[in-house]
């Protein structure tokens, strides 16, 4: 049984050692097997996998935490570049169709694109309380809310139970958002709790559009979501820079202008 666990559950080990870490600032190697129920050297394993990603730092016998750019308030991004975001939602809103199941990210402008399918037959599922409240009152819209931990600052769902319940769904549509994308065509995020559950969601998607106003062409992260190689569609303004969309585009990428 333990093999087991250890084989099935890797993403969602990771999201409980990342809370662990942060919660306590210092774990032990051996605290962290005895809480998760697998053994040391899956842990030090583990370890090491996160701490090359830049989502903890490893210390001898356990595990400290790293600081988290932990963005503004969700209110005040949502007011920056506006125009662009509105340009942008109401361009991703008229590639969904009905009848569709549609995962959507946290973020400000995927907020704005919830708003828009107001009134749709359509299926969303979602870890952003934003698009929640866009959505909770709308009959035509079955919404599916995943669990998870709050995070009050941006009105998001994180960790364990969030990449869980991604694991038990499909999606036709991921609408995911971003920090900003490098010139190389990698998909940033600048807060490490969110970027497991952003890889869950890609796992469960049958297509990925990356929602970025011009303004994050090329942008910047602490850490890489995905490659270009892994995003079907980005949705974007004229006037994105036009070196890094070319590198999204030789990677496969469709790009979509508002």
């Amino acid at each position: 049984m333990l093999r087991y666990r250890e084989r099935v559950l890797p993403a969602s080990r990771h999201g409980e050692i990342i809370r662990l870490v942060r919660s306590s600032g210092l774990v032990s190697v051996e605290a962290l097997a005895a809480n998760l129920g697998v053994s040391r050297s899956t842990i030090r394993r583990d370890l090491q996998s996160l701490d090359a990603d830049g989502m903890l730092r490893r210390v001898r016998g356990g595990a400290g935490s790293v600081p988290d750019d932990d963005p503004v308030p969700f209110r005040e991004v949502a007011e920056v570049g506006a125009d662009d975001k509105e340009q942008v939602a109401h361009r991703a809103a008229e590639l969904v169709a009905d009848g569709e199941v549609v995962l959507i990210d946290i973020g400000t402008t995927t907020a704005r694109l919830a708003r828009l399918l107001r009134g749709r037959r359509i299926t969303v599922i979602t870890s952003s309380l934003a698009v929640v409240d866009e959505l909770r009152d709308d009959p035509a819209v079955e919404l599916l809310v995943l669990g998870g931990i709050l995070r009050r600052n941006y009105l998001s769902l994180v960790g364990m139970l969030t990449e869980q319940a991604l694991r038990e769904v499909r999606a036709h549509r991921l609408f995911l958002g971003t920090s900003g994308i490098r010139r190389d065509g990698q998909v940033m995020d600048t807060t490490l709790v969110e970027v497991p559950v952003k890889r869950a969601m890609i796992a469960c998607a049958e297509q990925t559009l990356v929602l970025a106003d011009r303004a994050k062409f090329p942008g910047t992260g602490l850490l890489p979501v995905c490659g270009p190689e892994d995003v079907d569609v980005i949705v974007t303004n004229e006037g994105a820079d036009p070196a890094t969309l070319a590198a999204c585009a030789r990677a496969g990428t469709e790009i979509v202008l508002a």
